[in-house]
């Protein structure tokens, strides 16, 4: 990182403070691109598709060459020239060259993460820059590296700088001119590009560093294409200020010839950003030339814009284009302003229903209300991410996963736009790609034994996210081979679990859950070492959510995942117990309605349940849960909310119903302690405090 500071510096610009946008739009640049290899059709692979994973590549390049990452730029100057020639039809896509460049992608992913710090070193990749050669080549992968990381199973390998044998028939020689600058000794970070990135060429200055005019004059030798050089060169200097000449062929440059007019390089290949893609390379061969005898700059620097915006007409704008990067600890303060805020209008709420208002406050008071609502539906949607940014990681895991276990896999994905909260999702990912590798390993059978079942070759992983009531929920399925009840009993009695006969299947597909347990028959370095499950089961439960398992032997199984939409601000009702007030979340709420005598019935000695249009559910009498003090002992609870929460249903016996309002979501472990039966508290407009019930808990209180 040293080396880059003195770049920098030579150059008059601190680049140090872009690098994090840098990182992140590379990331997203590698990620984008890996899911558009994985989507590529190599038997009829789209023009398009193409150039849309060309793009990736080369963004990036361009911006490891600004910072000085010259590792990165070298691999990626690699990938480009094997992606310009299958764009521009001169080879055929197969399988290997989607293999070694995800590989790739992964060396790139480690040569960054060296750079951030992440990593302290990283894998040679002579040997994946040789593959890559040689793929452009024309030539098929070199023995050594077949052997190493067959087709079926890319190799993940990692970067180390090789040059690449350029023809010389491509070398051609140019003047460059920078000026005027105010700082000429600015030009001489374009120098230091070409020590740091091999295979760009050699630059040399004609001045002797010397510039009176604020002029530098360099030769320049290269394969490299202008359009290319321009790319590189104006991260440091504007490109106003660029001129490039062709050289005569004995390199001769002389100061008369200063003034000559840039001359376009007739082998150029562009690459596709600076003149127009094969497809419309006739219908604007007229207008370049015409450019070219106008303007003072290069023909690739005046085309430029018209060619981009062709080619971005053609797709959907990146990521980035319309977003802004802000960090999350500002998102976290906006929202705890604005919960603030809904707490202070909820006060002048409930003082304005106790006096007598003009007309006109009255008005103000309603519109601060629906303001606030929308002010508060707007700060809550920013931390919320689709559950695609979850799924989008699993298609190329299970593509290499399959292929080492010599399985047929398909992923389906269902309901990527649900919503979850930023810090859950995060928390989420690693038991969901535990779950999803359980599934490849242990539920999908190798094609020969589902063919044998009258199965499809091709096994089925299905990713569902949907939202329940006040939560959400994960299924992850899959069609292969199921749990056998009768297996796990066994391997619970011998590792000296009770695991009577009479237990219910869904108390024994539990089993799976304890710790160190696990139906492998052979260990893997996949999955089932019996380190898995549980941890899946804890994580998930430190989040306040729940497992579900269900399967069916022979046919598949599923696991259910249910977490609680825990977002700073709710809707809530309110529900008073003697002199207490609690918040139930108005998503779980399903009715309330008076008790009539005769609906609560006794069962079990102790147990109540009533009956709602001929289903019984559990009575909860929160009086007795929370032992509150009445004061009014004659007093009879006769109202019952229905509430629902990991798919099943209870009544809770309450005194009466306050009303409906937005509730601000407090910490009440970080402030006090772990209460059961309450997963938060907040402030009422009149001061109080309120306890925020746990619907989740209360529903698994009836079970037990």
């Amino acid at each position: 990182m040293g080396e880059i500071s003195n770049n920098s510096s030579s150059a008059g610009i601190d680049l140090s403070q872009f690098y994090q946008v840098f990182f992140e739009e590379a990331g997203e640049n590698l990620e984008l691109m890996e899911q558009k290899l994985l989507e590529l059709n190599v038997d009829a692979a789209d023009d398009e598709e193409m150039n849309a994973i060309f793009r990736c590549a080369h963004s990036v390049k361009g911006g490891a060459a600004t910072f000085g990452f010259s590792d990165v730029a070298a691999l990626t100057h690699q990938m480009e020239t094997l992606l310009d020639k299958l764009r521009r039809h001169e080879l055929t896509p197969t399988s290997a060259m989607v293999d070694v460049l995800l590989a790739a992608g992964d060396a790139l992913k480690a040569q960054l993460a060296v750079h951030q710090g992440s990593a302290s070193s990283a894998p040679d990749t002579s040997e994946l820059l040789g593959r890559i050669r040689a793929m452009a080549e024309g030539q098929a992968a070199p023995v050594a590296a077949r052997a190493a990381a067959p087709a079926s199973a890319p190799a993940v390998v990692s970067p180390t700088l090789k040059s690449m044998p350029v023809p010389k028939a491509q070398t051609r020689a140019i003047e460059l001119v920078v000026g005027p600058l105010e700082r000429p000794e600015t030009a001489d970070a374009l120098s230091e590009l070409f020590s740091e990135i091999e295979d760009l060429g050699t630059i040399e200055p004609l001045d002797a560093g010397r510039a009176a005019d604020g002029m530098r004059r360099f030769r320049v030798v290269t394969t490299t294409s202008d359009s290319e050089l321009l790319d590189l060169f104006t991260f440091h200097v504007a490109r106003e200020l660029i001129q490039m000449r062709a050289s005569d062929p004995g390199y001769g440059f002389f100061p008369e010839n200063a003034g000559a007019p840039p001359v376009e390089n007739p082998v150029d290949p562009g690459y596709g950003f600076f003149e127009p893609l094969p497809e419309a390379a006739q219908a604007d061969a007229a207008p370049a030339a015409a450019d070219a005898n106008d303007a003072p700059a290069p023909v690739a620097a005046a085309a430029a814009p018209k060619v981009a915006a062709k080619t971005d007409a053609k797709t959907a704008p990146s990521p980035d284009q319309a977003t802004l990067r802000v960090s999350i600890e500002k998102v976290d303060q906006l929202i705890n302003l604005v919960g603030e805020l809904v707490i202070t209008q909820a006060m002048l709420a409930q003082n304005s229903r106790e006096g007598q208002l003009n007309q006109q406050l009255l008005a103000g008071l309603t519109d601060l209300e629906r303001n606030t609502r929308d002010l508060q539906e707007a700060v809550m949607s920013i931390r919320m991410i689709p559950m695609s940014m979850v799924f989008n990681r699993f298609p190329r895991m299970l593509r290499d996963l399959a292929a080492k276990l010599d399985k047929k896999v398909e992923l389906v994905t269902q309901g990527e736009a649900t919503e979850l909260d930023k810090s859950l999702v995060e928390k989420i990912t690693d038991p969901l790609t535990h779950l999803v590798r359980n599934s490849c390993d242990h539920g999908i059978e190798v094609p020969a034994e589902r063919l044998a079942k009258g199965k499809p070759e091709h096994g089925t992983i299905t990713l569902v996210a949907s939202h329940q009531g006040g939560s959400i929920v994960i299924e992850v399925r899959d069609d292969g081979k199921g749990l056998s009840r009768q297996k796990l009993i066994s391997k619970a009695r011998e590792r000296g679990i009770d695991a009577p006969d009479s237990m219910t299947d869904q108390e024994v597909y539990a089993l799976i859950f304890a710790p160190g347990f696990s139906t492998a028959d052979v260990v893997t370095d996949v999955s089932g070492r019996g380190v898995g499950m549980d941890v899946v089961k804890k994580n998930i439960t430190a989040l306040g959510g729940t497992v579900e398992i269900d399967s069916a032997e022979g046919y598949g199984m599923s696991v259910k995942v249910r977490l609680p939409l825990t977002l700073a601000i709710m809707d809530g009702m309110s529900i008073g117990v003697g002199d207490e007030c609690y918040i139930l979340p108005l998503a779980s709420v399903v009715e309330s309605f008076q008790v009539a005598p005769g609906m609560i019935k006794t069962i079990g000695g102790s147990g109540r349940v009533v009956e709602v249009r001929d289903e019984f559910m559990p009575v909860i009498d929160l009086e007795r849960v929370f032992e509150v003090p009445r004061f009014d002992f004659e007093h009879v609870s006769n109202i019952m909310v229905v509430v629902e929460a990991e798919g099943a249903r209870v009544a809770l016996l309450v005194d009466e119903l306050l009303g409906q309002q937005q509730v601000v979501v407090k910490n009440l472990e970080a402030n006090y302690r772990k209460v059961q039966d309450v997963s938060g508290a907040t402030i009422m407009g009149d001061g109080r405090v309120a306890l925020i019930l746990d619907t989740g808990s209360l529903v698994r209180r009836t079970r037990h």
